[in-house]
């Protein structure tokens, strides 16, 4: 599944050749990835909200997008630009056997593709966007959250370790697996800590680094790892630039020259440096 990056990044990229066009006609091809009466109208604005995309149309509609694992979005005009998972639909003649959803634009097509069927395209009233129970439950994102927040809402874990914590998206919205790890280096604080045990400036720490960390991550397109792509078609090269430990283990720790290992955490491999990242026995097992 995508992280808040990649999603990100697809939404800036989609907005150079859908916004303030006009659906003309919406193809539903899988009655499962779409949800509600397809309408049509103009492509007003383009949201986020956690890892969904959300098309306000012009006839106080919205068009709800979740790319789960293998969502992928074509658009097709004078040129072909392909967001999310990568094959060779990117390429291919479209629509074909992965294609769910055809949304008929004035001057192009875009697909919705989605090989496993996780994805889906739902209506919602545009006043009712935010209540809708996906999104509802969604905290804050780090960048909207204060630390004396962020702090708060980790003393109602403390018994929790911290990784299983932040990944909580109704605790802090945006950190999957690959941000988890990279902010918890990053800030010097063990995955296994319990969350109850973090001081206000650790806290405080940890949420600066979250910030830092994504905002690399959106501004060199997200991670490969997570096999997503750019609205234009180029690669995210986050891991490659910029990871201090995720997918890294056995080699070097660019800060201490140990060795990064791979653990199991909260059920999720997790990737440390053992001397950057102290493990306090007592605090991380009692």
């Amino acid at each position: 599944m995508p992280e808040l990056p990649e999603v990100e990044t697809i939404r800036r990229g989609l907005q150079d050749y859908i916004l303030k066009k006009k659906i003309k006609q919406i193809d539903i091809l899988c009655e499962k990835s779409f949800i509600g009466q397809p309408c049509v109208g103009t492509v007003e604005n383009i949201r986020r909200f956690g890892k969904a995309l959300v098309l306000d149309l012009d006839n106080s509609n919205s068009l709800m997008i979740h790319l789960r694992m293998t969502g992928q979005l074509i658009y097709d005009g004078k040129e072909r630009y392909a967001a999310g998972h990568p094959s060779d639909n990117f390429t291919d003649h479209l629509p074909n056997k992965q294609t769910r959803v055809i949304l008929h634009f004035e001057d192009g097509t875009l697909f919705f593709n989605d090989q496993r069927k996780f994805g889906f395209i739902k209506i919602i009233p545009t006043d009712q966007v935010k209540d809708e129970p996906f999104i509802g439950k969604l905290a804050k994102e780090p960048w909207e959250m204060s630390p004396s927040e962020f702090y708060q809402k980790l003393q109602k874990h403390p018994k929790s370790c911290i990784k299983a914590v932040i990944l909580d998206q109704t605790v802090i919205c945006g950190l999957g697996n690959i941000y988890a790890d990279e902010s918890l280096f990053a800030a010097g604080i063990h995955p296994l800590k319990k969350a109850g045990l973090l001081s206000q400036e650790e806290a405080k720490r940890l949420l600066e680094e979250a910030r830092k960390v994504m905002d690399k991550s959106i501004a060199s397109g997200g991670s490969t790892m997570a096999t997503y792509v750019r609205a234009d078609g180029s690669r995210g090269d986050y891991l490659e630039k910029f990871a201090q430990v995720f997918r890294r283990e056995g080699k070097p720790c660019l800060k201490c020259g140990s060795k990064i290992i791979k653990i199991k955490v909260a059920g999720r491999g997790t990737h440390i440096c053992p001397t950057c990242q102290k493990d306090f026995s007592k605090e991380a097992h009692d």
